[in-house]
């Protein structure tokens, strides 16, 4: 990115050490960003340890950087391994994201509750918190970024995923002094009762995890990571699940998007949405607006035709190739890609994939139970509808039909997690703003102290 890469080459020539980035994961993704980093950033940033449950994994994607001295340690042997100048692979996450000499956690995981407690971890020991993980950051983030703020470090999304190359674009938009009245994805595919059974070959074929394709195919994916976009924009959907019009392949997405209605799009905040076939794909778009009949003119002159409502795009989104952006612009310059500007605006529940009996376990995302799908925060409180970033491994209380909504009294959910905990922070804020006889559940009040006690 402009500006990040002359910011590294200045810090690098003053002699200052490299960036030092903590992974959690040593998945698909994980492995790729080691190697974009021991690569392309090279003496400016660098991988100084990963956590994950696999240790053999870790330093197998440490082979990737030539630079990497892996070893495998329990997490008292984190600091120590540092210390040598070796790359810790551990089991120990709190340990690793505690650790001197760690300036961010990049967590590259798709988890939720198994990543809360090194998160927080890590913000109390003033590091950094940059996520690939639009599940987390859909589910509970924006308590975790007024816990960031308070411990004075950036909280942020990632350069990269489409979500932050959505506000790269939206900041853009907004900085030529256009309104964004819509922010857009473009997929290629949507069918909600995909299951791991169907994606199987595609995960095969890229190296990928089937859970993982699963939900970018059955919509999960997406709705997160609109959710988190809205969050960063105070945008709201326009229905439960978005609208998703789908168009013939290669359909030019200024075309795709005349589908919105144009009038209800120059009304309120603006709203977050997908396309599915456009071109190009998978990119995204932001439909900006302007009142000045002057600026209008001039638009027209610049191809982007008579308005009111104009078309800008960007027509990849290069994920780990990016991410390194991310890690510098929180380091140098304080800056977040993206990150919620409040309370929650949009939400992901959990819906049935098929008919569920009574006493089923919900497994997690991208499996064979539920899919997600985007709704306004202030309904989700108003009917008690169950998060799905929290319905892993709850219990259902009832019977549901395939494309039924779950709703907290559906389901009788782990004791002891720490996302609950935060979550419910963080549904207290929300609720603030709302009567409390239109909540269908009493909100919990002793949250903070639960999680502050985690990190003792």
């Amino acid at each position: 990115m402009i500006i990040v890469d002359a910011a590294l080459e200045r810090r690098e020539g003053a002699g200052e050490p490299p960036i030092a980035v903590a992974l959690l994961g040593a998945g698909f993704m994980a492995s790729a960003i080691v190697r974009q980093v021991g690569s392309a950033f090279r003496g400016r940033i660098r991988i100084a340890g990963i956590a994950t449950r696999t240790p053999e994994r870790g330093v197998k994607a440490l082979a990737a950087d030539p630079g990497a001295r892996p070893v495998v340690c329990s997490g008292a042997g984190v600091g120590a391994a540092l210390a040598a100048g070796a790359t810790p692979v551990t089991a120990d996450a709190v340990a690793l994201a505690e650790a001197e000499g760690i300036d961010v956690l990049l967590d590259v995981t798709g988890a939720v509750e198994g990543v809360v407690a090194p998160l927080l971890a890590a913000m109390a020991a003033g590091k950094h918190v940059v996520l690939m993980n639009a599940e987390l950051d859909g589910t509970i983030g924006p308590v975790l970024k007024r816990r960031a703020d308070e411990a004075g470090i950036v909280y942020t999304g990632a350069d990269g995923d489409q979500p932050g190359v959505i506000m790269n674009l939206y900041r853009f938009v907004r900085g030529i002094g256009l309104r964004p009245v819509l922010c857009g994805n473009i997929k290629g595919l949507h069918d909600p009762y995909r299951t791991p059974e169907t994606q199987a070959g595609f995960a095969r074929r890229w190296g990928q995890n089937v859970h993982m394709v699963t939900s970018f195919a059955d919509g999960t994916k997406i709705s997160f990571e609109q959710a988190t976009v809205a969050n960063a924009t105070g945008m709201r959907v326009a229905r439960r699940g978005m609208h998703g019009f789908t168009v013939p392949a290669g359909t030019p997405v200024a075309e795709a998007a005349a589908q919105f209605d144009a009038d209800a799009l120059l009304e309120g905040p603006g709203i977050v949405d997908y396309v599915v076939g456009a071109a190009p794909g998978p990119g995204v778009f932001v439909l900006a607006t302007t009142d000045d009949p002057v600026q209008r003119h001039y638009l027209e002159l610049y191809k982007l035709g008579p308005g009111p409502l104009y078309c800008f795009d960007t027509s990849c989104h290069l994920c780990h190739f990016e991410v390194p952006n991310t890690v510098a612009r929180a380091v140098l310059f304080g800056d977040a890609t993206m990150a919620p500007v409040g309370d929650p605006v949009v939400d992901v529940v959990a819906v049935a994939k098929r008919d569920l009996p009574a006493g089923e376990t919900i497994d997690g995302l991208g499996g064979f139970c539920t899919y997600g799908v985007a709704e306004n925060a202030d309904v989700v409180l108003r009917e008690g509808l169950l998060p799905m970033g929290l319905a892993e491994g709850g219990r259902l209380l009832r019977p549901l039909q395939r494309d039924e909504p779950l709703r907290r009294a559906d389901v009788e959910l782990p004791e002891g997690r720490l996302a609950d905990v935060l979550r419910a922070e963080q549904d207290e804020a929300l609720a603030a703003a709302l009567s409390p006889s239109d909540l269908p559940f009493r909100v919990g009040k002793a949250s903070r102290a639960g999680v502050s006690g985690s990190l003792a």
